[in-house]
């Protein structure tokens, strides 16, 4: 009819009708058969099988297309039953649990089917609609299974049942026929008898279908791999064969008509083989989220286009380029105080900007939309590992007693848990699998489980709340985020160990907080995605829509043309090397610690300290931290953000806060982790507010306050404890190194990479090859670099040896009030002395003398004066020594000599010649 009550957007009719051309209608009576055109993509890309592709941008309806084409292909049938274009069995594949059980609107059978809400079928046609048989599955149903006969069978058991044969050979897991007969054994004919030709052929949708295709292996002439995709790619590559494998083994099997992909970004990712960005070229209807956006069907996402940071960049719009180094990416232990990590700085003022954008939406939605009832506006925090997440987690809600920074978001509130939680903590990735969720995730939010099932319990008294598992329970909770009267309905904020899923149908989210690298722009307008949902769509006086908005931070987003691609190989590169520890060379392996700085440890006494000229001054830079940014997006009103609290923030309150840091790493260094000595305030807060009126200068409208954020306040004060521990009347000192909490060690054992730098072979070095870096030799290759690998191949006095390429080996250095990472060349382990057995490992610098002085100058002293001598305090990794190799013609003399000297020092009395720190005392 002309007017509906529930209308049918153009955008899913063009979808709908396009579907409806190509089957019925090309290639009939005159028209074009574009058909022809579709199958010779398919036959490159899907060998043969019949693909569909159908671009509908996040937001827009793909659910009421499927709808619509279920009930055009159902009642089709129904009126002619030789029709062999047509069918009334459906197979709808989906990318995970969320979206399969939100796909169960397209059951005729079921309460809130779309047949009914949307109004889709006229009344007299409804009834014969009950004849559609559709079966809903997440790809991961199409993974064989292991044979039912050994399921719960011990594995000796096993070993005797089957003659010793491995249990989890091809023998023992389901062929793809038996998984195409479980997959679709709900759809088997209801006579018992299996349907032939092409009445046995059912009709396949897969929902986000970005996720089903054959990756292609890209080789060189010589069937060497051009390419190797990285961890995240690799997986993209393994569930898309398992999901596009599944649909052709039921095609082999079964039979199909035709297998219609929905999807708002159906292109090709980088590590498929194919161009990144290249469109499905089965693609046949494309309404993209540019007019998504401009029609008013969707949110506005609204991102950072300029702030009062004085880098090139826009800081938090690409924020990952700016905190990805500071970030660990090593598992948390159990025990671990998170309260002790010192959020970077970019990450702390993206935060709490964005916290101020939140404030906001909440204020309205407290006067506006609370009194009706609605659930508050949503944040979202997208983290690249667990260990960020829970750091990040922690940070914005607090943690058992201890407030969140974000006043609307913590979990605690006057010193005490909230009884619903705020802030979430997620594993979207693991719930939306159906796999068990690590033990160490729900250590981490065990007191949320704890909470939400006291939740259960209070309103419905008689429920078996044990009977859920966790995993049941934070299914729920995050799939009812934004849904009146549900788990999730009062939730602000979800922190995702992972890019929430496709799928995620909550309306509410209105800022998003991207902390993880963004390989494309198709994984950007992915995670955008999740907060385009619009709330409402009541029109306003001009019969529009009320424009709705999303704010975005750190996910550089691009809108992302619709066409003009052309397909075609990415040209081949040179050959790359696989760079690797290997397996049988163990005892070769170098261990080293991993240091975010350094300490003196101090007997308690009273402090003074007079500042020197140079070494104490501190200069406030704008640098990347905004305090002032404006987000805008393609249409609509701009926003502005600033962070007063630091923009005003006066120096007597910066003094303190710097003090009270001051404070605690004094009481640290003395030796008593749980004593407070309060009466050393007065003393310091007097030393820092003359360090501040003496040292501290600022940039031109650069703020003092900026030394207020976490890292900053770190900075501040590390500044202020070196001037007072300097001071030789003050105490005696010894240096110590600060290990990284969460990542105290690494080794050459974690070496895995490629390359396309020269390499050559090595055989006294765990690692299989030896880096080079460019320069230097006419070949490309690194003369100087090749000359010291040798050297170390032929000295009997080296047991082990590698480059430092790939091994993360840095050392923290400060250079112009900077602090920065020093990457020497080599680490050179010493075969033991005798019958000492202290490891000895040399720090190698061969191209030093070639590097600009002030830096270089800086590196060798930090190296020298302050690494080697806290690491040889700690006494944990041997003793340690650094050599700078000044030129080739004086490498072997030079490295012979650094060895004889290490190999001088005993551990725990004196200290290597030439790593020393006069005055310094060093003990074991």
């Amino acid at each position: 009819p002309p007017v509906r009550e529930t209308p049918v957007w153009w955008c899913q009719r063009e979808a709908a009708e396009t579907a409806i051309y190509l089957a019925e209608v090309a290639g009939r009576k005159g028209e074009p058969d574009f058909r022809r055109r579709v199958d010779a993509h398919n036959e490159v890309h899907n060998d043969g099988l019949p693909r569909v592709a159908l671009k509908m941008a996040t937001g827009t309806g793909k659910t009421v297309v499927m709808a619509m084409l279920i009930a055009w292909q159902t009642l089709n049938k129904l009126a002619s039953p030789q029709d062999a274009r047509f069918t009334k069995r459906f197979l709808v594949v989906t990318p995970g649990i969320t979206i399969r059980d939100r796909l169960r609107v397209l059951k005729p059978s079921d309460a809130e089917n779309y047949y009914d809400l949307r109004d889709l079928v006229p009344p007299d046609l409804r009834p014969r609609l009950a004849e559609a048989r559709v079966e809903i599955v997440n790809y991961h149903a199409f993974l064989p299974r292991t044979a039912k006969e050994l399921k719960g069978v011990s594995t000796t058991t096993r070993k005797i049942l089957t003659g010793g044969a491995d249990p989890k050979s091809d023998q023992f897991v389901e062929t793809d026929a038996e998984v195409v007969a479980r997959v679709l054994g709900p759809l088997a004919d209801r006579s018992g008898r299996r349907a032939r030709g092409h009445e046995g052929q059912i009709v396949v949708f897969s929902d986000e279908a970005h996720h089903c295709y054959q990756n292609k292996i890209v080789t060189d002439d010589d069937g060497a791999a051009v390419d190797k995709p990285d961890k995240e790619a690799r997986k993209r590559n393994e569930d898309a064969r398992v999901w596009f494998r599944g649909i052709a083994a039921v095609a082999k099997h079964v039979g199909v008509k035709t297998a219609y992909d929905l999807s708002a970004t159906p292109f090709y990712l980088k590590g498929s083989g194919y161009n990144e960005g290249f469109i499905f070229p089965w693609t046949v209807s494309d309404f993209g989220l540019m007019e998504a956006i401009e029609s008013g069907i969707v949110k506005i996402p609204r991102i950072p286009v300029d702030d009062d940071a004085a880098g090139d960049q826009v800081t938090y719009l690409h924020l990952w380029d700016h905190i990805a180094k500071e970030l660990p990416k090593k598992k948390l232990p159990k025990d671990a105080d998170t309260s002790e990590w010192k959020i970077p700085q970019p990450l702390e003022g993206a935060l709490r900007s964005l916290h101020r954008s939140y404030a906001r939406s909440f204020a309205h939605w407290q006067s506006e939309l609370a009194p009706l009832g609605e659930p508050p506006p949503v944040m979202i925090v997208v983290c690249p590992n667990t260990t960020v997440s829970r750091l990040v987690h922690d940070w914005i809600a607090g943690h058992e007693l201890r407030p969140g920074h974000l006043e609307l978001l913590s979990n605690v509130v006057d010193g005490l848990p909230l009884a619903r939680p705020r802030t979430v903590l997620i594993d979207s990735v693991a719930l939306e699998s159906g796999e068990s969720l690590s033990a160490d995730f729900k250590d981490a939010v065990r007191t949320e489980i704890d909470t939400f099932k006291a939740e259960i319990r209070r309103r419905s008294p008689g429920a078996d709340v044990e009977a859920l598992t966790d995993e049941d329970l934070l299914r729920e909770i995050m799939n009812t985020i934004g849904k009146p009267g549900r788990l999730g309905e009062q939730v602000r904020c979800v922190v995702s160990v992972s890019m929430l899923t496709e799928g995620w149908d909550a309306n509410t989210v209105t800022h998003i907080l991207g902390i993880r690298a963004f390989g494309s722009q198709l994984l950007c307008e992915q995670v955008v995605g999740r907060g385009l949902r619009r709330r409402g769509f009541a029109l306003d006086e001009q019969g529009r829509f009320s424009p709705e908005y999303a704010q975005i931070y750190g996910v550089p987003f691009a809108f992302i043309p619709s066409g003009g691609q052309q397909p075609g190989d990415p040209k081949p590169a040179q050959p790359a090397a696989h760079v690797h520890a290997v397996a049988d060379r163990a005892d070769l392996a170098i261990t080293f610690p991993v240091l975010d700085g350094y300490r003196m440890e101090v007997p308690e006494s009273l402090v003074f300290a007079a500042f020197d000229d140079t070494a104490d001054r501190y200069n406030v830079k704008r640098d990347v931290l905004a305090t002032w940014v404006q987000a805008a997006g393609v249409v609509g009103t701009d926003e502005e953000v600033r962070l007063d609290e630091l923009r005003d923030m006066r120096p007597a309150t910066l003094a303190y806060k710097i003090t009270a840091e001051l404070l605690g790493r004094f009481e640290r260094a003395l030796g008593d982790e749980g004593a407070q000595r309060p009466w050393l305030f007065p003393q310091l807060l007097a030393i820092t507010k003359r360090w501040i009126a003496e040292c501290v200068t600022t940039d031109p409208d650069a703020p003092i306050g900026l030394l207020g954020t976490e890292q900053g306040l770190a900075v501040a004060a590390e500044r202020v404890y070196d001037a007072i521990i300097r001071q030789e009347g003050n105490r005696h000192g010894v240096l110590r190194p600060m290990i990284r909490m969460f990542e105290p060690e690494r080794s050459t054992a974690e070496v895995d990479f490629v390359t396309r730098k020269k390499v050559i072979a090595a055989t006294k070095s765990h690692v299989n090859l030896v880096t080079l870096d460019s320069g230097g030799g006419a070949d490309g290759g690194n003369a100087w670099e090749e000359a010291v690998a040798h050297l170390c191949e032929v000295d009997d006095r080296v047991a082990s040896f590698v480059k430092n390429e790939g091994l993360h080996f840095r050392i923290p250095y400060v250079h112009k009030g900077r602090s920065r990472y020093y990457v020497p060349d080599f680490l050179v382990r010493l075969v033991p002395a005798g019958t000492d057995d202290v490891a000895r490992t040399l720090i190698v610098e061969v191209s030093g003398s070639r590097k600009s002085p002030g830096p270089r100058a800086a590196k060798a002293a930090t190296a020298r004066d302050q690494w080697c001598v806290a690491v040889n305090n700690h006494g944990g990794w041997g003793l340690w020594g650094y050599v700078e190799l000044a030129g080739p013609e004086v490498f072997g003399r030079e490295l012979s000599v650094a060895i004889e000297e290490l190999y001088a020092s005993e551990h725990g009395r004196g200290e290597p010649a030439g790593v020393g720190f006069a005055g310094m005392e060093q003990v074991s």
